[in-house]
């Protein structure tokens, strides 16, 4: 595995070293951070036996490719250095919003830029991460930036005008299944069970029923429709949630994060 350096060291970042020894995709020599003053690369370090680096020069001195895993709203005032401490790496952002037009104007003489969007079962290596390229990757880098990425969990590659459809969907989806299961829990209370047996059952439910799905590649219908019996209790369940429009409901929530995707991207 060629170097790589990473600029943050934040819980995306360290789930990517995570995945990366993990998975032994790399070693600890081939992985650097830099501490940006909050502490997280020397923890990380501290961890992982990463190393931590005390400067950019020495950060990319040797690197082949910068993980950008710094907040959004630090990249106008990253250090103008990296404009030629970058020069021929390879630069892969798991900044939220910011287009590789943006990034380009960052890193003119990169090899090439790469814009991810990772989401956060990431952290446990359950994640799926979508991702474009400035210009296409060439067959070494390509491997690379699977390996990145796929220490997080599934990757898949899109054109970059779709990036905020999956921001809307699979980048803020966990915060609608957390949502989802709440909700069941809160109404399990409601039905009489106790808060600590009405979690359990409702994150049991939620689990079981994801890994059917995936185990079985059956569609979420047809499984539907194996638990429904005509008028009995789940079917009463789905027409209240159909009476509701639950669907339309959730289009319009990806729908809305979509939106605001766009908005953010904008001048990104």
């Amino acid at each position: 595995m060629p170097k790589i350096a990473f600029l943050g060291a934040g819980r995306m970042a360290s789930a990517i070293v995570d995945g990366l020894l993990a998975k032994n995709i790399a070693a600890p020599a081939d992985l650097t951070c830099v501490d940006g003053g909050d502490g997280t690369a020397l923890a990380l370090a501290q961890r992982t036996g990463v190393s931590v680096a005390p400067d950019l020069n020495t950060l990319l001195a040797g690197a082949d490719a910068i993980v950008l895993a710094c907040k959004p709203q630090q990249l106008a005032g990253l250090d103008p250095r990296l404009t030629d401490l970058a020069a021929g790496k390879l630069v892969l952002s798991i900044l939220a919003g910011k287009r590789l037009a943006t990034l380009a104007r960052v890193f003119p003489h990169a090899r090439n830029i790469v814009r991810a969007m990772p989401n956060t079962p990431g952290q446990i290596g359950a994640g799926i991460t979508a991702h474009c390229s400035l210009n296409p990757l060439q067959p070494g880098d390509a491997t690379l930036v699977d390996g990145i990425l796929g220490a997080l969990g599934q990757v898949v590659e899109l054109a970059e005008p779709q990036l905020d459809a999956v921001t809307g969907l699979s980048g803020s989806g966990p915060a609608y299944v957390f949502e989802f299961t709440a909700a069941l829990r809160e109404a399990g209370i409601a039905a009489g069970l106790s808060r600590d047996i009405a979690w359990k059952l409702a994150m049991e439910t939620v689990l079981g029923s994801a890994r059917l799905m995936a185990r079985t590649g059956t569609e979420p219908e047809a499984l539907r429709d194996q638990v429904t019996s005509p008028n009995g209790t789940t079917y009463a369940g789905l027409q209240r949630m159909a009476a509701r429009d639950f669907r339309g409901v959730i289009k319009e929530t990806v729908l809305a994060a979509t939106a605001r995707s766009v908005e953010l991207s904008k001048d990104s």
